[in-house]
């Protein structure tokens, strides 16, 4: 019997860390493998989000660089107001301070994105011309009224106490951050995978985007349901910024928008509405991101739009295509 599994594209992570591996000594591959890996899960929750709107909803939205940038400042808001707690130096303090500083960062992105759903986004489905224009008007704007409440000086933020430093493995210094981040995408992702694969919201959601007429001619309110789609994807967004925020020590207006071009990278080589796919390219975008960084510093900055257009050369709907083409 014909194995359903498509292997190929589940072998360019293996094959990656191992030329990495083949590259360097084990030490510094350790190190680097680890610090791509964290940046990887950073990015695929700023991407998971994109990739439940772009990908699922079929609206293509460039604001969701300001859902970025509003969650590593509500972060930092939240940080510098508890101090004590911060500088304790005590695990359960300092993971209680990034519980609290995402907890509000999902909550204020979420309310922002469902604004932003009513008044922009609502008006423009079906439309991809209209929803980018309208979009980058509406980051635009987004990014003044940052720059109106925060101001436009960059805002400096200090991890927790506990979460600063490293922590040896296997001889190699690994930061604590990154091993909190790593942790927390992990827990994302899981989570998504099991709510859109294994529960009835989940199925609801990919019958919507597979029929929507006939989901709704069932009685299901699938136009609602992509609203709470929308929001989560928004609180996503915040919960990546948070984290960037806080890892970076340096939030700016501009720290959303800078991320996107990674952001669109992900949501295109994991494949259009794969949650697995984004995970899987945010993940090659962290290690190629430090290992060209080490090994060839001179392609760091053109390294991830080589591997974006190797794998496009490759499948051109990306590693795991959700939706049809």
């Amino acid at each position: 019997m014909k194995s359903a599994i498509d292997w190929p594209p589940r072998l360019v992570l293996p094959l990656l860390l191992l030329a990495g591996l083949l590259a360097m000594n084990f030490t510094t591959w350790l190190t680097l493998s680890v610090a791509g890996v964290a940046m990887g899960m950073m990015l695929f929750l700023m991407a998971s989000g994109l990739t439940l709107i772009f990908g699922l909803m079929d609206v293509i939205t460039f604001a969701h660089g300001a859902f970025v940038s509003l969650g590593a400042y509500v972060a930092t808001d939240v940080v510098a107001r508890m101090p004590e707690l911060a500088a304790s130096g005590s695990w359960p303090a300092s993971l209680s301070v990034l519980a609290a500083a995402i907890a509000v960062a999902i909550v204020v992105t979420g309310l922002a994105g469902w604004v932003f759903e009513v008044v922009i986004i609502r008006r423009v489905y079906g439309s991809h011309l209209r929803q980018i224009l309208i979009t980058v008007g509406g980051l635009i704007v987004a990014q003044e009224l940052l720059v109106a409440v925060w101001g436009a000086n960059p805002i400096p933020v200090a991890k927790p106490l506990a979460l600063q430093g490293s922590v040896e493995i296997l001889g190699a210094a690994i930061e604590i951050y990154r091993l909190v981040a790593v942790g927390l995408g992990l827990a994302v992702y899981g989570g998504l995978y099991l709510i859109l694969a294994r529960t009835r919201l989940g199925l609801m959601v990919r019958a919507g985007v597979e029929n929507i007429e006939m989901v709704e001619s069932l009685g299901f309110r699938v136009k609602r349901l992509f609203v709470g789609v929308f929001i989560a994807g928004c609180a996503l967004a915040g919960v990546g910024g948070a984290l960037w925020g806080i890892y970076q020590g340096l939030v700016t207006p501009a720290i959303g928008p800078e991320m996107m071009i990674l952001v669109f990278i992900i949501l295109i080589m994991g494949g259009m509405g794969s949650v697995g796919g984004a995970f899987i390219a945010a993940i090659l975008v962290g290690l190629v991101t430090n290992y060209t960084g080490f090994l060839l510093p001179k392609l760091a900055l053109g390294s991830n739009i080589l591997l974006m257009v190797g794998i496009l050369l490759w499948r051109p709907r990306g590693l795991f295509p959700l939706v049809k083409s």
